[in-house]
């Protein structure tokens, strides 16, 4: 009976197999785009007697030819049959073996399930699976899209780009007079705002009411004449990025994505920063970015940083998760909008403004520090931007056309800016827009005209070409390794610091008879191809014959891999292996050596040291962190708190406690290194830069310790009582002394910033949400609810009480 029970369930999955694995043919008699251009014709069971040979499926006695055309396609149709005929054959095989061969079948069908489980494959399809396939396929991809102007075709399309800096006020008037400027409705629409919501909440938790408001008010204000589909919205606090196309261009929209990146405050705030979307239209590849950059007359070089940040770290991925993630610079088009907030420089206000009542803005344009910079080459190199002959959008009375009449007087500047990068860009208009009167900023427009590369080709074109590079690569892969040589193969990296970027370049050249691919692999029992200090770029590529590939390699030493190097538990030493396909390996041996540092330095170990940390030994540095009872057997004893934080609260204390937005604005990349510096070699009596860069540094400095103010080991105690002042600061009482000295130093210090809030325009609100996530950091990734009590646990010590008063002796005399 179970012998029987055994053989009908054989048959049922048989059954389920049939069911569930099939191939379904349709055909077409024009170029399908829609379901309704494509018809049914079979429906292919992938069963035990299915097979792909030369080109031929076979089923049940039947035989369909198939033409299979080199490509990623076709090798994931392979694959995908592959793997459904292979589970198949395993189960049945399965089966057939729990039955114990006790129950007859035919000897055909018991030769199908006892065989290997792997299918026969006709040559092409073998090679289509195998590894070199992905080589030739690349190459004639490549020499594809070289010669793609012999058989595609380029049609326009009108981009309508619009950026809008609403200085968080709410939608109070219709955006037609902006977005539907137009005579004609354009194809596409991407719209970008900027400081949408200026409230804490915003800032902290990336949550705003005011992102449908406006997201409504663009919807009304899109041209009347056509019909637009919301392909993507992306935010980032106040930055908001909206893509709408025509509806008849929808299901040509492929490959979106999405990223963000924060250049505030630690370089990770979002009040500054951008949102980016990429996607595939047709044949083009497009990325769009919507950013604000770092704002002020002289801070010039923060936007400058803030750009070259954003490129460096908006990466997207690929639907194939093999290929390395693409940067913005990887497209065919970039599209960039937003508030840039360059200014005019060396005018004074009076001269500038009579500049712009004379329309005289060709004179006006040469103090203009975007031009300057992209002059200069430091920043947009590539793009364009078109004539400006419309009046500074930057600043203006709100609700008026008036100029700034506040006590600052903000010297007017195009701060609003549109710019491209890309063949086939034709420029249509660029213009503001007067009439809209809600913000300090007036939007701007570009109507852009692009040559977008379609799907339809010259068939009879395209199959000539592409026969010609097959005979071509059929020549030269006469069974050739391919080889490269490198320009170096070791590389020492001196005296690399916290937080500071260093790059070697390697040449790879390729000097064999064939094209060849490459890529950095794991070394054995690695998890990735180098550590985590280190990265390659490109780490994976393709190289034509002859041609030649410089790769970086970049040294960055951030707040995860600093407490390693600082202890001397890690040194920088790796070794890459450069991998070939169907060739050999290259080994590249980078070392280093890296300069301890304050930062990523334990509180307990810092309170130990008596001296600048460059100026002791690292062996020293290394017992030190192994036993903390290092200065036990003399008549030392650890410090209250580490003079490193002494010094920037010290200086903050001096000279910034009525500095407007401090801990808010970002300081300077130069002037970080400078203070960094400082505290580590002792070289200086007063610590360098700005009040907003020893700011930061003070940030970055909590943000990189080991072990936070506010141990690992308390963290879930202090959500538990973060409704209970009183438990909380019993929580405070027992922290090792150390970190208590240092959370109480720090609070005391910004209760005495709340005193001058009338100046410094701080709130307890503002302060809770900057530093509760420092002094009280969590292991792992917060969610919005534990955001909010971590905020709520340190609030209770920013409201002064009797208890507090032994606390402000530690502030600074």
């Amino acid at each position: 009976k179970v012998c029987r029970l055994l053989g009908l369930l054989l048959v049922v999955i048989h059954v389920l197999f049939i069911l569930f694995f099939r191939l379904f043919v349709y055909s077409h008699r024009r170029m399908a785009i829609t379901g309704d251009d494509v018809r049914l014709d079979e429906i292919i069971p992938i069963s035990y007697d299915f097979s792909v040979v030369e080109g031929n499926l076979t089923f049940f006695d039947e035989e369909l030819e198939l033409k299979l055309p080199f490509g990623s396609h076709t090798r994931l149709f392979l694959s995908e049959v592959n793997r459904a005929w292979s589970g198949k054959i395993q189960i049945l095989h399965d089966v057939s073996i729990a039955l114990g061969r006790q129950e007859r079948v035919k000897s055909e069908v018991r030769d199908d399930l006892i065989r290997n489980s792997q299918p026969i494959l006709s040559n092409k399809s073998q090679m289509l699976g195998m590894p070199q396939f992905g080589l030739r396929d690349n190459l004639i991809k490549c020499e594809l899209l070289k010669n793609e102007d012999a058989y595609t075709y380029i049609k326009n399309y009108s981009f309508f780009l619009g950026t809008y800096n609403v200085n968080g006020q709410n939608p109070k008037e219709s955006l037609s007079p902006w977005l539907a400027s137009t005579a004609t409705p354009p194809d596409f629409y991407l719209v970008g705002f900027q400081e949408l919501d200026l409230s804490k909440e915003a800032f902290l938790f990336n949550d705003t009411p005011k992102e449908p408001e406006w997201m409504l008010a663009v919807y009304k204000g899109l041209h009347p004449d056509a019909k637009y589909a919301l392909v993507k919205l992306v935010r980032l606090v106040g930055i908001m990025l909206l893509f709408y196309v025509k509806a008849e261009h929808a299901a040509h929209i492929s490959e979106m994505e999405a990223e963000t990146v924060g250049t505030g405050v630690m370089g990770r705030m979002g009040n500054k920063g951008a949102v980016a979307i990429r996607f595939q239209f047709h044949n083009s590849d497009i990325c769009v970015v919507n950013s604000h950059l770092a704002a002020h007359t002289e801070e010039f070089e923060r936007r400058n940083q803030d750009f070259k940040d954003i490129c460096r770290r908006i990466q997207f991925r690929q639907d194939d998760l093999t290929l390395p993630p693409l940067t913005i610079m990887k497209h065919n088009v970039v599209l960039w909008l937003g508030d840039l907030n360059y200014r005019i420089s060396d005018l004074e206000v009076d001269h500038v403004k009579d500049l712009i009542a004379k329309k005289d803005f060709e004179t006006l344009y040469n103090h203009d520090q975007l031009k300057r910079q992209m002059d200069e080459e430091v920043v947009f190199v590539g793009f364009t931007e078109g004539e400006i002959d419309f009046q500074p959008t930057y600043k203006y009375d709100t609700g008026s056309d008036q100029w700034d009449t506040s006590e600052k007087c903000r010297v007017p500047a195009w701060c609003d800016r549109i710019l491209w990068r890309g063949k086939n860009i034709k420029q249509l208009h660029y213009q503001s827009h007067m009439t809209l009167k809600t913000s300090d900023h007036k939007p701007v427009s570009s109507l852009l005209e692009i040559g977008v590369r379609t799907p339809v080709v010259n068939e009879e074109s395209y199959k000539r070409t592409f026969e010609e590079i097959v005979r071509h690569i059929d020549r030269m892969e006469n069974d050739c390794i391919p080889s490269v040589s490198l320009s170096e193969r070791e590389f020492f990296f001196q005296d690399v610091k916290f937080m500071q970027h260093q790059a070697k370049t390697v040449s790879v050249y390729n000097d064999g008879q064939v094209p060849c691919q490459f890529e950095f692999i794991p070394k054995l029992d690695e998890p990735t191809y180098c550590k985590p200090w280190l990265t390659a770029n490109p780490a994976k590529g393709f190289l034509a014959q002859g041609t030649s590939v410089d790769i970086d390699l970049e040294v960055f030493v951030n707040r995860s891999t600093a407490p390693e190097l600082n202890s001397g538990q890690q040194q920088l030493e790796d070794i890459l292996v450069l991998h070939l396909e169907r060739g050999k390996d290259y080994f590249i041996s980078v070392t280093g050596n890296y300069l301890p540092s304050c930062f990523g330095s334990s509180l307990s170990t810092l309170c130990l040291l008596r001296e600048r940390i460059q100026d002791m030994p690292l062996e020293t540095i290394r017992e030190l962190v192994r036993s903390c009872h290092f200065y036990k057997s003399t008549t030392d004893k650890p410090q209250d708190i580490p003079k490193e934080i002494w010094m920037m609260v010290d200086h903050l204390f001096r000279y910034a406690k009525k500095q407007e937005e401090l801990f808010q604005q970002p300081g300077l990349r130069g002037e970080f290194e400078e203070i960094r510096d400082c505290l580590d070699t002792g070289s200086l009596d007063t610590l360098p830069g700005s009040n907003h860069s020893v700011a930061e540094a003070l940030l970055l400095f909590l943000d990189a310790l080991p072990d936070p103010v506010i141990p690992f080991s308390f963290y879930p105690q202090c959500l538990d009582c973060c409704s209970d002042s009183s438990r909380c600061r019993q929580i405070i009482s027992v922290l090792p002394q150390c970190h208590k000295n240092v959370f109480n130093y720090l609070i005391a210090f910004l209760q005495e910033l709340l005193k001058h809030s009338a100046h410094n325009r701080l709130d307890v609100s503002i302060l809770a949400s900057i530093f509760a996530g420092l002094l009280l950091r969590s292991p792992t990734k917060q969610d919005l609810t534990e955001k909010r009590k971590v905020k709520e646990f340190v609030q209770h010590f920013l409201v002064q009480t009797t208890s507090d008063r032994d606390i402000d002796e530690k502030l600074p005399e």
